[in-house]
């Protein structure tokens, strides 16, 4: 029994229908594996099968067997990043055309956009990002996310029992950057909502897209008439001239990163402690600190799996593939931090080192990097200060993640704690030096490479789950 599935071409071809086995393969005959369906419900095995079977870069298929390579490497990660003459993000370049439902519309569209952008545009277009992020108050962000925190934890603190997900790692992150946007605070939660609507792919995104492009582009109004100490003020009022789409696609898409992946990278890092007795311990004991943890967090389950796309300019040759003019080239972020030629041992810790591919590398760098991380690290050491007998209230096979093509995203924690009683108004208005006096951490330049290569084997766990496993 087939099914008809449209090609990358748009026409319809015979495949195996869904959960048939011949279906991670690819059409028949081709022998290309699908980064999509149930082999990829398994994404870091799946990872192991393709480095095992073409090296550092694979060819595969996308939703509706669009071709693509794959790169699996550590440093042929870097070296896409970092060369953008060969590796253009501008998407019209591209040899496919897509199907007009087709579900990679949303990462692959050509949209006015400095992730989409090269050269001089790419220079424009960042420049007003990333000289408008640096105005940020760093102390003040701080502040705000220790006011948040508070009042997010306040709500729960009376009952023993929240799911640190739903109430706490969804929540903080667009409250802050709500504040730093100049949203108005009422609007931040139901905008946060809309967010993670739209990238969980719901039969409502469409409608959450539309309304968080109307909160955008209401704010963009507002700001030029009034501005303010924000950043949509300043993105309006720099240099690069941007005009008001740009301005409106900016914030959108800052928006939707920045909460997504601060997000993911909280809700990881608290189901770390929370599942790891000697991690947990460390953290404690002094022995080792939340920024450490964040980046081991970021090595082993980084925020985004997958990163931008890229498209070649030309002929080249990438690890062992050639790669033809306008293919397709999927970063592999999560694969490249467990590549073995890099990380021979993935029970060795290796939090301290930001030589991960989390926050990508080269002139695409992630802008933000340094408040997300000042978001996660300062909301989970307040959070564990006010809950310090948190605990996973659940066994941990009762944990669920949701899997797509660029992430994996932990959809509940419920924890349990002693109840207590709401902060008082002066404590939650007050700033701890351990949490809201530290600076920003610095965003260090990912070195070319990390630890000399070595083989390791195709199933590999996590550090701290083989920790959990003794």
């Amino acid at each position: 029994m087939s099914t008809s599935f449209p090609d990358a071409t748009g026409t319809p071809g015979s495949v195996p229908p869904p959960g048939c086995p011949a279906h991670a393969h690819g059409p028949a005959g081709t022998g290309t594996r699908r980064l999509f369906g149930p082999e990829a419900d398994s994404p870091y095995a799946l990872y192991e099968v393709l480095r095992r079977e073409h090296g550092p870069v694979a060819p595969v298929l996308l939703p509706g067997d669009v071709p693509a390579w794959f790169v699996l490497g550590h440093r042929e990660n870097l070296e896409v990043m970092r060369s953008p003459s060969q590796f253009s993000c501008d998407s019209r370049i591209w040899n496919v055309q897509l199907q007009a439902d087709s579900p990679l519309l949303p990462i692959t569209a050509w949209q006015p956009l400095l992730v989409f952008a090269d050269g001089e545009e790419h220079a424009r277009l960042r420049a007003a990002v990333r000289d408008s992020l640096a105005r940020f108050n760093r102390h003040g962000i701080r502040r705000y996310v220790v006011r948040y925190t508070h009042q997010l934890i306040d709500a729960f603190a009376g009952n023993g029992r929240a799911d640190l997900v739903a109430e706490f790692a969804e929540r903080l992150p667009v409250l802050v950057l709500a504040r730093q946007f100049g949203v108005p605070e009422q609007d931040a939660l139901p905008l946060g909502a809309a967010v993670r609507d739209m990238v969980k792919g719901t039969e409502t995104a469409v409608q959450s897209n539309q309304f968080v492009v109307s909160v955008m582009a209401d704010l963009v109004r507002r700001k030029k008439e009034e501005p303010g100490d924000d950043f949509t003020s300043w993105l309006i009022a720099h240099e690069s001239g941007l005009t008001d789409d740009e301005v409106m696609e900016h914030l959108r898409h800052a928006m939707v990163a920045a909460n997504e992946n601060t997000t993911n990278l909280m809700a990881n890092t608290l189901r770390m402690i929370l599942t790891d007795r000697r991690f947990r311990a460390s953290l404690s004991g002094g022995s080792m600190t939340l920024p450490d943890a964040l980046d081991q967090v970021m090595w082993d389950a980084p925020p985004l799996a997958v990163g931008a796309c890229r498209w070649a300019t030309g002929a080249t040759r990438l690890g062992d593939q050639q790669i033809k003019p306008g293919d397709l080239v999927l970063l592999g972020l999560a694969a490249g931090n467990v590549d073995p030629e890099i990380r021979p041992d993935l029970a060795a810790p290796v939090h301290g080192n930001r030589s991960h591919l989390a926050f990508s590398s080269g002139p695409h760098e992630c802008p933000g990097q340094d408040i997300g991380r000042a978001i996660a690290d300062t909301g989970i050491d307040t959070l564990l200060a006010r809950l310090p007998d948190l605990r996973l209230a659940v066994p941990e096979t009762d944990l669920h993640v949701t899997a797509s093509l660029v992430s994996s995203r932990l959809n509940n924690l419920p924890a349990a704690f002693t109840p207590r009683r709401p902060a008082r108004e002066a404590d939650t208005g007050a700033v701890p030096v351990a949490s809201a006096g530290r600076p920003l951490p610095a965003a260090a330049p990912a070195p070319a490479s990390v630890p000399a290569p070595a083989a390791a084997g195709t199933e590999r766990a996590s550090w701290w789950e083989r920790l959990v496993r003794r």
